[in-house]
């Protein structure tokens, strides 16, 4: 909705604001262009405030949808490295049970080589 600027009560105020004719009858045209001939009423904000009021309710529906998701995401992304750990860990004590038992091995091996060695250099030495 638009108020129709009135060019002549314009031109009358600026006379007896001391302008002569052709200097109003100039700041209204000039003034006429400028506002496109259309000036926002009361109604006219009103409206546009409800509207706004509509769109921020639907804009604050979404962010709280985007906000849910996010959630559901985050507890499966949680649920998912929960898996990974669990699952790494029971490779590392995989892991470590063989390594200890590699070093069980060798230790055994290098014990009885070395029990070898001082039995022959007994011999020898005898």
């Amino acid at each position: 909705m638009s108020v129709a600027f009135d060019t002549l009560k314009f031109v009358e105020r600026l006379e007896a604001g001391g302008f002569t004719h052709v200097q109003a009858k100039a700041a209204a045209e000039a003034f006429a262009d400028a506002t496109g001939q259309e000036l926002a009423t009361k109604r006219d904000l009103k409206e546009v405030e409800a509207s706004l009021q509509s769109d921020m309710a639907a804009v604050k529906a979404d962010i709280a949808a985007v906000r849910a998701e996010l959630k559901e995401t985050e507890r499966a992304l949680e649920a998912k490295i929960e898996n990974v750990e669990t699952r790494l860990q029971a490779k590392i004590e995989t892991s470590a049970a063989g390594l200890k038992v590699d070093i069980l091995r060798w230790l055994i091996v290098t014990q009885i080589g070395l029990a070898g060695f001082i039995f022959a250099a007994m011999k020898f030495v005898k």
